[in-house]
């Protein structure tokens, strides 16, 4: 017999942790921790689901985020602003008295919808999409083998960023405003509302072993940034960036290059480069250095009427509000981006 309940107290934290820690299919971001981060940096009200066998032991966890968006109504997400998240079970019976309470709970807040971001696919009726998948990368004990692995065409790109002078660094809190600087332009270049700054610097805090920032600079010019997040053996990059303007110099080559030699460096065995859509640009960039995509689902509960929602920059109904944002100065995106992106999952 299944029993499922919210987290309460210190002990249930304590056996949240250790069950996420002891669970190889887990992502970084099923821990505690990151409720935490998303409650100092949106002040989002969280659920956080524990499932119990009839012994009392920890047989699944599911954390889920409530947002009341002005524009887009009440939803629950899992993990929201993330790539990962969802449903951690040992068994089915355990999955499914998740869901059923992630169901309960969004019929209690009258919300419209339930989004879980799976790595793995669940046994479950619910509506999936896989309209994404993860660029994965096995890395070797050493960088100069992995170096050696890449094309000639791509290695040259990377050492002409070096020869026009450029510098990689990798660093913490002290790279965050360099960080910030490039991740802002590149935000409004692509119509994207921007995070406050606070939210990284509140990550970085947070994990400040786990959580890296990367900085390729010409003099004292950053040109492109990487933001690091590593959990067991897997390091990703959730947040990349770079300034157009200097394309033709290929800072963000470099980027990737100074990124991939620390995970070898520090151990990692395999990169993550995020989440793209098949045949798409970036998945097409990531593939050239030799990453695999791996298949992820994205799983969804609707209230009656309602329909999956499509809260993403394809949609052609955000077209005039991106092309309206990329005209705007980024100082101004800085100010009003954060207000906007909290409500953005």
């Amino acid at each position: 017999m299944i029993s499922v309940e919210q987290l309460s107290g210190a002990l249930d934290e304590a056996l949240w942790d250790r069950f996420v820690k002891e669970d190889a299919r887990s992502s970084g971001y099923h821990l505690l921790a990151w409720r935490d981060v998303v409650k100092n940096a949106f002040g989002h009200t969280t659920y956080y689901f524990m499932a119990k066998n009839e012994h009392g032991a920890v047989c699944g966890v599911l954390p889920l985020i409530f947002t009341k968006s002005p524009l887009f109504g009440k939803y629950l997400t899992s993990m929201a602003f993330f790539n990962y998240g969802g449903v951690l079970a040992h068994d089915p019976a355990a999955s499914q008295a998740l869901l059923k309470a992630a169901a309960d709970l969004a019929k209690s807040l009258q919300a419209r919808y339930v989004e879980l971001r799976q790595s793995e696919a669940l046994l479950t009726q619910w509506p999936v999409r896989e309209k994404k998948v993860s660029m994965r990368l096995p890395l070797p004990a050493d960088y100069e083998s992995l170096l050696k692995s890449f094309p000639s065409k791509l290695r040259s790109q990377v050492r002409r960023a070096q020869k026009e002078g450029m510098t990689a660094r990798i660093g913490g809190a002290e790279l965050l405003e360099d960080f910030y600087q490039v991740f802002a332009l590149c935000m409004r270049d692509l119509g994207t509302p921007v995070y406050d700054k606070n939210f990284f610097k509140i990550i970085v805090d947070t994990f400040p072993v786990d959580a890296k920032i990367c900085i390729v600079s010409l003099g004292q010019k950053p040109l492109a940034a990487g933001f690091l997040y590593g959990h067991r053996d897997l390091l990703e990059i959730p947040w990349a960036a770079s300034d157009k303007n200097f394309s033709r110099l290929a800072p963000n080559m470099l980027l990737y290059g100074a990124v991939l030699e620390y995970a070898c460096q520090s151990g990692y065995k395999e990169f993550d480069f995020g989440r793209s859509s098949t045949d798409s640009g970036t998945y097409r960039f990531k593939a050239q250095w030799g990453a695999k995509p791996h298949q992820l689902h994205w799983y969804y509960w609707t209230a009656e009427g309602q329909q999956i929602p499509e809260l993403n920059p394809d949609n052609p109904k955000f077209k005039a509000a991106i092309a309206a944002w990329k005209r705007l100065p980024v100082p101004l995106t800085k100010l009003i981006g954060p207000p906007i992106v909290k409500y953005l999952p």
